[in-house]
Protein backbone atom coordinates (compact mmCIF):
# COMPACT_ATOMS: atom_id res chain seq x y z
CA UNK A 1 0.00 0.00 0.00
CA UNK A 2 1.12 3.38 -0.57
CA UNK A 3 -0.05 7.08 -0.16
CA UNK A 4 1.38 10.60 0.30
CA UNK A 5 1.09 11.02 4.24
CA UNK A 6 0.61 7.80 6.43
CA UNK A 7 -1.32 9.22 9.38
CA UNK A 8 -1.25 7.10 12.28
CA UNK A 9 -4.08 7.27 15.04
CA UNK A 10 -7.75 7.83 14.24
CA UNK A 11 -8.76 10.51 16.82
CA UNK A 12 -9.72 14.54 16.33
CA UNK A 13 -5.66 15.34 15.55
CA UNK A 14 -5.47 12.38 12.95
CA UNK A 15 -9.16 12.86 11.43
CA UNK A 16 -8.86 16.55 10.75
CA UNK A 17 -5.76 16.20 9.00
CA UNK A 18 -7.17 13.97 6.65
CA UNK A 19 -9.49 15.82 5.38
CA UNK A 20 -7.30 19.23 5.44
CA UNK A 21 -5.24 17.26 3.47
CA UNK A 22 -7.97 15.74 0.92
CA UNK A 23 -8.85 19.20 0.48
CA UNK A 24 -5.99 20.53 -0.75
CA UNK A 25 -5.89 17.34 -2.87
CA UNK A 26 -3.31 15.27 -1.11
CA UNK A 27 -3.88 12.05 -0.76
CA UNK A 28 -3.38 10.40 2.92
CA UNK A 29 -3.98 6.79 4.76
CA UNK A 30 -5.44 6.51 8.35
CA UNK A 31 -4.41 3.83 10.42
CA UNK A 32 -6.30 3.02 13.67
CA UNK A 33 -5.21 0.55 16.53
CA UNK A 34 -8.97 0.96 18.13
CA UNK A 35 -12.68 0.05 16.34
CA UNK A 36 -15.01 2.44 14.74
CA UNK A 37 -17.11 2.25 17.81
CA UNK A 38 -14.33 2.69 20.50
CA UNK A 39 -13.16 5.68 18.81
CA UNK A 40 -16.81 7.25 18.60
CA UNK A 41 -17.13 6.97 22.21
CA UNK A 42 -14.46 7.36 24.07
CA UNK A 43 -15.24 10.51 26.41
CA UNK A 44 -12.37 13.48 26.13
CA UNK A 45 -12.20 16.87 25.89
CA UNK A 46 -15.19 19.06 25.20
CA UNK A 47 -14.24 22.66 25.09
CA UNK A 48 -13.43 23.76 21.33
CA UNK A 49 -11.06 27.37 21.02
CA UNK A 50 -12.28 30.14 18.62
CA UNK A 51 -9.44 28.81 16.10
CA UNK A 52 -10.70 25.17 16.09
CA UNK A 53 -13.86 26.11 15.84
CA UNK A 54 -13.23 28.42 12.30
CA UNK A 55 -11.22 25.41 10.83
CA UNK A 56 -13.51 22.57 11.54
CA UNK A 57 -16.13 24.81 9.48
CA UNK A 58 -13.88 25.69 7.14
CA UNK A 59 -13.20 22.07 6.36
CA UNK A 60 -16.76 21.59 5.86
CA UNK A 61 -17.13 19.28 9.36
CA UNK A 62 -19.22 22.37 11.58
CA UNK A 63 -22.58 21.90 10.43
CA UNK A 64 -23.52 19.62 12.90
CA UNK A 65 -21.30 21.65 15.49
CA UNK A 66 -22.76 24.53 14.66
CA UNK A 67 -26.51 23.27 15.13
CA UNK A 68 -25.46 21.13 18.26
CA UNK A 69 -22.83 22.68 20.06
CA UNK A 70 -22.79 25.32 23.28
CA UNK A 71 -21.47 28.81 22.54
CA UNK A 72 -20.28 30.20 25.32
CA UNK A 73 -19.15 34.06 25.82
CA UNK A 74 -17.19 33.51 29.05
CA UNK A 75 -16.41 31.72 32.36
CA UNK A 76 -17.17 31.84 35.99
CA UNK A 77 -14.08 32.15 38.50
CA UNK A 78 -15.20 31.44 42.03
CA UNK A 79 -13.10 31.79 45.05
CA UNK A 80 -13.96 33.01 48.90
CA UNK A 81 -18.05 32.36 47.82
CA UNK A 82 -17.69 34.94 45.12
CA UNK A 83 -18.27 34.77 41.74
CA UNK A 84 -16.62 36.80 38.73
CA UNK A 85 -17.72 36.24 35.01
CA UNK A 86 -15.06 36.75 32.64
CA UNK A 87 -16.53 38.10 29.38
CA UNK A 88 -14.53 36.89 26.21
CA UNK A 89 -16.13 38.93 23.43
CA UNK A 90 -15.42 42.00 25.22
CA UNK A 91 -11.89 41.29 26.09
CA UNK A 92 -10.60 39.69 23.11
CA UNK A 93 -12.33 41.62 19.95
CA UNK A 94 -15.74 38.99 19.87
CA UNK A 95 -13.55 35.50 20.31
CA UNK A 96 -15.29 32.85 22.04
CA UNK A 97 -14.70 29.19 22.49
CA UNK A 98 -17.80 26.33 21.91
CA UNK A 99 -18.82 23.25 23.75
CA UNK A 100 -18.91 20.35 21.90
CA UNK A 101 -17.19 16.75 22.74
CA UNK A 102 -14.12 15.45 21.00
CA UNK A 103 -16.54 12.28 20.39
CA UNK A 104 -18.73 14.34 18.12
CA UNK A 105 -15.92 16.16 16.43
CA UNK A 106 -14.64 12.23 15.74
CA UNK A 107 -18.19 11.18 14.36
CA UNK A 108 -18.24 14.01 11.87
CA UNK A 109 -14.67 13.50 10.79
CA UNK A 110 -15.33 9.51 10.56
CA UNK A 111 -18.64 10.40 8.14
CA UNK A 112 -16.64 12.78 6.19
CA UNK A 113 -13.82 10.45 5.71
CA UNK A 114 -15.70 8.04 4.87
CA UNK A 115 -17.50 9.43 2.18
CA UNK A 116 -15.42 11.05 0.43
CA UNK A 117 -11.38 10.68 1.98
CA UNK A 118 -9.25 8.26 1.40
CA UNK A 119 -8.46 4.44 3.17
CA UNK A 120 -9.58 4.86 7.32
CA UNK A 121 -8.24 1.58 8.43
CA UNK A 122 -9.97 0.88 11.92
CA UNK A 123 -8.31 -1.81 13.73
CA UNK A 124 -4.93 -1.38 11.56
CA UNK A 125 -2.17 -1.84 14.45
CA UNK A 126 0.91 0.48 13.56
CA UNK A 127 4.14 -1.61 14.70
CA UNK A 128 6.41 0.91 14.06
CA UNK A 129 7.85 3.71 11.86
CA UNK A 130 10.96 3.04 9.94
CA UNK A 131 13.15 5.02 7.69
CA UNK A 132 11.82 8.24 8.84
CA UNK A 133 14.71 10.19 8.39
CA UNK A 134 15.11 9.16 4.46
CA UNK A 135 13.34 9.91 1.72
CA UNK A 136 10.69 6.97 2.05
CA UNK A 137 9.48 6.62 5.63
CA UNK A 138 6.83 3.55 5.68
CA UNK A 139 4.82 2.34 8.58
CA UNK A 140 4.67 -1.64 9.50
CA UNK A 141 0.81 -2.28 10.59
CA UNK A 142 -1.37 -5.40 11.46
CA UNK A 143 -4.60 -5.55 9.54
CA UNK A 144 -6.66 -8.23 9.56
CA UNK A 145 -4.28 -10.66 11.12
CA UNK A 146 -1.66 -9.98 8.52
CA UNK A 147 1.61 -7.70 8.93
CA UNK A 148 1.33 -4.91 5.76
CA UNK A 149 3.58 -2.05 5.24
CA UNK A 150 2.54 1.31 4.41
CA UNK A 151 5.03 3.23 1.99
CA UNK A 152 4.82 6.92 2.25
CA UNK A 153 6.35 10.31 1.24
CA UNK A 154 5.64 11.49 5.43
CA UNK A 155 4.50 9.93 8.32
CA UNK A 156 2.66 12.43 10.98
CA UNK A 157 2.04 10.58 14.41
CA UNK A 158 -1.35 11.21 15.63
CA UNK A 159 -1.04 8.22 18.14
CA UNK A 160 -0.94 9.88 21.54
CA UNK A 161 1.18 9.80 24.07
CA UNK A 162 1.22 5.66 24.10
CA UNK A 163 1.73 5.42 20.18
CA UNK A 164 4.95 4.13 18.28
CA UNK A 165 5.58 7.31 16.51
CA UNK A 166 7.57 8.93 18.94
CA UNK A 167 10.04 5.85 19.64
CA UNK A 168 10.99 6.38 15.92
CA UNK A 169 13.44 9.53 17.00
CA UNK A 170 16.67 8.60 17.79
CA UNK A 171 16.73 9.16 22.01
CA UNK A 172 19.89 11.46 21.43
CA UNK A 173 17.97 13.82 19.43
CA UNK A 174 15.26 14.25 21.77
CA UNK A 175 14.84 16.69 24.76
CA UNK A 176 11.70 15.76 27.29
CA UNK A 177 10.23 18.03 29.36
CA UNK A 178 7.33 17.03 32.16
CA UNK A 179 5.54 17.85 35.09
CA UNK A 180 3.18 15.68 37.54
CA UNK A 181 0.79 16.83 39.83
CA UNK A 182 0.15 15.54 43.07
CA UNK A 183 -3.56 15.29 42.61
CA UNK A 184 -5.91 14.15 39.77
CA UNK A 185 -9.63 14.71 38.61
CA UNK A 186 -12.72 12.89 39.59
CA UNK A 187 -14.81 13.57 36.72
CA UNK A 188 -18.64 12.31 36.47
CA UNK A 189 -21.16 12.78 33.92
CA UNK A 190 -25.01 12.94 34.96
CA UNK A 191 -28.39 13.19 33.61
CA UNK A 192 -29.08 16.59 34.79
CA UNK A 193 -29.29 19.79 33.22
CA UNK A 194 -25.91 22.08 34.05
CA UNK A 195 -26.67 24.12 36.98
CA UNK A 196 -24.95 27.03 35.35
CA UNK A 197 -25.26 28.03 31.50
CA UNK A 198 -21.11 28.72 31.24
CA UNK A 199 -18.27 26.97 32.85
CA UNK A 200 -17.37 27.47 36.63
CA UNK A 201 -14.01 27.06 37.67
CA UNK A 202 -13.95 26.91 41.54
CA UNK A 203 -10.68 27.59 43.86
CA UNK A 204 -12.03 26.32 47.33
CA UNK A 205 -9.81 25.53 50.35
CA UNK A 206 -11.19 21.86 50.01
CA UNK A 207 -10.18 21.88 46.29
CA UNK A 208 -10.65 22.97 42.69
CA UNK A 209 -14.18 22.44 41.31
CA UNK A 210 -14.91 22.59 37.57
CA UNK A 211 -18.71 22.29 36.50
CA UNK A 212 -19.25 21.84 32.56
CA UNK A 213 -21.33 20.31 30.42
CA UNK A 214 -22.04 17.75 27.29
CA UNK A 215 -25.52 19.08 26.46
CA UNK A 216 -28.33 21.40 27.93
CA UNK A 217 -29.52 18.08 29.76
CA UNK A 218 -26.22 16.13 30.59
CA UNK A 219 -24.02 17.99 33.11
CA UNK A 220 -20.08 17.27 33.40
CA UNK A 221 -18.19 17.93 36.87
CA UNK A 222 -15.04 17.47 37.87
CA UNK A 223 -13.09 17.59 41.76
CA UNK A 224 -9.72 17.35 42.36
CA UNK A 225 -9.11 14.81 44.14
CA UNK A 226 -5.51 13.22 45.65
CA UNK A 227 -3.10 11.41 43.04
CA UNK A 228 -4.31 7.96 43.01
CA UNK A 229 -7.65 7.70 43.69
CA UNK A 230 -9.91 4.99 42.23
CA UNK A 231 -13.26 6.26 41.46
CA UNK A 232 -15.12 3.86 42.79
CA UNK A 233 -14.22 4.90 46.60
CA UNK A 234 -16.42 7.88 45.75
CA UNK A 235 -20.07 7.36 46.88
CA UNK A 236 -22.57 9.43 44.53
CA UNK A 237 -24.27 11.33 47.44
CA UNK A 238 -20.42 11.72 49.02
CA UNK A 239 -19.62 13.62 45.60
CA UNK A 240 -22.42 15.89 45.31
CA UNK A 241 -22.26 16.99 48.33
CA UNK A 242 -18.58 17.60 48.20
CA UNK A 243 -18.69 19.61 44.67
CA UNK A 244 -22.02 21.74 46.76
CA UNK A 245 -19.08 22.53 49.27
CA UNK A 246 -16.95 23.60 46.60
CA UNK A 247 -19.08 25.54 44.49
CA UNK A 248 -20.75 27.16 47.25
CA UNK A 249 -21.90 31.28 46.96
CA UNK A 250 -22.74 34.16 48.86
CA UNK A 251 -26.10 34.55 47.11
CA UNK A 252 -28.83 31.98 46.27
CA UNK A 253 -27.55 30.06 43.61
CA UNK A 254 -27.97 26.30 43.99
CA UNK A 255 -26.54 23.00 42.42
CA UNK A 256 -29.04 20.85 41.36
CA UNK A 257 -28.27 16.78 41.15
CA UNK A 258 -29.03 14.24 38.99
CA UNK A 259 -28.28 10.33 38.73
CA UNK A 260 -24.50 10.29 37.92
CA UNK A 261 -24.03 7.64 34.63
CA UNK A 262 -20.35 7.45 34.48
CA UNK A 263 -16.85 8.43 37.07
CA UNK A 264 -13.60 8.33 36.44
CA UNK A 265 -10.17 9.67 37.82
CA UNK A 266 -7.87 11.52 35.43
CA UNK A 267 -3.83 12.65 35.93
CA UNK A 268 -2.82 15.60 35.56
CA UNK A 269 0.29 16.14 34.05
CA UNK A 270 2.85 18.53 31.61
CA UNK A 271 4.87 17.17 28.82
CA UNK A 272 6.62 18.04 25.87
CA UNK A 273 8.62 16.08 23.87
CA UNK A 274 11.19 18.20 21.40
CA UNK A 275 11.98 18.46 18.34
CA UNK A 276 8.44 17.38 17.03
CA UNK A 277 9.57 16.56 13.45
CA UNK A 278 12.43 13.97 12.85
CA UNK A 279 13.30 13.49 9.12
CA UNK A 280 9.98 13.11 7.29
CA UNK A 281 8.34 11.95 11.06
CA UNK A 282 6.04 14.88 12.39
CA UNK A 283 4.86 14.55 15.67
CA UNK A 284 1.32 15.89 16.60
CA UNK A 285 -1.13 15.96 19.58
CA UNK A 286 -0.45 13.73 22.98
CA UNK A 287 2.59 12.23 20.67
CA UNK A 288 4.25 15.49 21.53
CA UNK A 289 2.40 17.12 23.92
CA UNK A 290 0.34 17.14 27.12
CA UNK A 291 -1.03 19.60 29.03
CA UNK A 292 -3.20 19.31 32.51
CA UNK A 293 -6.96 19.52 31.72
CA UNK A 294 -7.28 22.80 33.48
CA UNK A 295 -7.08 25.19 30.57
CA UNK A 296 -8.94 23.06 28.08
CA UNK A 297 -6.00 22.77 25.53
CA UNK A 298 -5.14 19.46 24.81
CA UNK A 299 -7.71 18.75 21.44
CA UNK A 300 -6.83 22.63 20.48
CA UNK A 301 -3.21 21.91 20.49
CA UNK A 302 -3.36 19.10 18.00
CA UNK A 303 -5.65 20.84 16.05
CA UNK A 304 -3.21 23.59 15.98
CA UNK A 305 -0.68 20.64 15.08
CA UNK A 306 -2.14 19.63 12.41
CA UNK A 307 -3.18 22.42 10.86
CA UNK A 308 0.09 23.89 10.75
CA UNK A 309 1.19 20.74 8.41
CA UNK A 310 -1.60 20.95 5.85
CA UNK A 311 -0.58 24.17 5.73
CA UNK A 312 3.55 23.48 5.17
CA UNK A 313 2.39 20.65 2.75
CA UNK A 314 0.18 22.41 0.65
CA UNK A 315 2.49 24.99 0.71
CA UNK A 316 5.56 22.47 -0.90
CA UNK A 317 3.11 20.89 -3.22
CA UNK A 318 2.33 24.75 -5.29
CA UNK A 319 5.34 26.56 -4.54
CA UNK A 320 8.28 23.36 -4.47
CA UNK A 321 9.14 24.88 -1.39
CA UNK A 322 10.10 23.06 2.22
CA UNK A 323 10.64 26.10 4.05
CA UNK A 324 7.73 25.88 6.30
CA UNK A 325 8.25 21.84 6.42
CA UNK A 326 11.61 22.70 8.01
CA UNK A 327 10.34 24.70 10.43
CA UNK A 328 7.09 22.77 11.42
CA UNK A 329 8.52 21.92 14.93
CA UNK A 330 9.61 25.62 16.11
CA UNK A 331 6.21 26.76 14.50
CA UNK A 332 4.05 24.34 16.85
CA UNK A 333 6.12 24.40 19.77
CA UNK A 334 5.96 28.48 20.34
CA UNK A 335 2.09 27.76 20.41
CA UNK A 336 2.55 24.61 22.66
CA UNK A 337 5.00 26.23 25.45
CA UNK A 338 1.96 29.44 25.60
CA UNK A 339 -0.25 26.79 26.08
CA UNK A 340 1.75 24.68 28.36
CA UNK A 341 2.39 27.96 30.14
CA UNK A 342 -1.29 29.31 30.43
CA UNK A 343 -2.58 25.56 31.54
CA UNK A 344 0.05 25.75 34.50
CA UNK A 345 -1.08 28.81 35.31
CA UNK A 346 -4.68 28.15 35.41
CA UNK A 347 -3.79 24.54 37.36
CA UNK A 348 -1.72 26.36 40.43
CA UNK A 349 -4.37 29.46 40.16
CA UNK A 350 -7.17 27.17 40.93
CA UNK A 351 -6.17 23.99 42.73
CA UNK A 352 -4.59 23.59 46.29
CA UNK A 353 -1.15 21.83 46.61
CA UNK A 354 -1.31 18.67 49.65
CA UNK A 355 1.75 20.83 51.42
CA UNK A 356 0.09 24.70 50.46
CA UNK A 357 1.00 26.80 53.30
CA UNK A 358 -1.68 29.90 54.48
CA UNK A 359 0.85 32.00 52.53
CA UNK A 360 0.25 30.27 49.27
CA UNK A 361 -3.36 30.35 49.86
CA UNK A 362 -3.22 33.83 50.38
CA UNK A 363 -1.44 34.46 47.02
CA UNK A 364 -3.96 32.22 44.80
CA UNK A 365 -6.84 34.57 45.97
CA UNK A 366 -4.74 37.41 45.53
CA UNK A 367 -4.41 36.09 41.48
CA UNK A 368 -8.06 36.08 41.58
CA UNK A 369 -8.55 39.25 43.41
CA UNK A 370 -6.59 40.89 40.31
CA UNK A 371 -8.43 39.49 37.77
CA UNK A 372 -11.29 40.14 38.71
CA UNK A 373 -10.06 43.61 39.12
CA UNK A 374 -7.97 44.04 36.33
CA UNK A 375 -8.74 44.15 32.93
CA UNK A 376 -5.59 43.72 31.68
CA UNK A 377 -5.05 40.51 33.48
CA UNK A 378 -8.61 39.45 32.33
CA UNK A 379 -7.61 40.36 29.01
CA UNK A 380 -5.00 37.93 29.62
CA UNK A 381 -6.77 34.86 30.72
CA UNK A 382 -9.62 35.19 28.02
CA UNK A 383 -6.88 35.33 25.00
CA UNK A 384 -5.56 32.29 26.59
CA UNK A 385 -8.62 30.46 27.59
CA UNK A 386 -10.12 31.17 23.20
CA UNK A 387 -7.07 30.15 21.75
CA UNK A 388 -3.47 31.18 20.52
CA UNK A 389 -3.32 31.91 16.87
CA UNK A 390 -2.27 28.87 14.76
CA UNK A 391 1.63 29.93 13.05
Amino acid sequence: MRTTVGIIGAGPAGLLLARLLHNAGIDSVVLESRDRAYVEHRQRAGILEQGTVDVLRAAGAGERMDREGLRHDGIELRYARKRHRVDFPALTGGRSVTVYAQTEVCKDLIALQLKEGGPLLFEAEALAVEGADTGSPRVRFRYQGNEDVLECDYVVGCDGFWGVSRKAIPAELTRVFERTYPFGWLGILADVAPSHDELVYARHDRGFALLSMRSPSVSRLYLQVPEGTDAEDWGDDEIWAELERRFETADDWRLERGPITQKSVTPMRSYVHEPMRYGRLFLAGDAAHIVPPTGAKGLNLAVGDVVTFARALTHEKDTGSAELLDTYSETCLRRVWQAERFSYDMTTLLHRAPDSTPFEDRLQLARLERIAGSRAAETDLAEGYTGFPFG
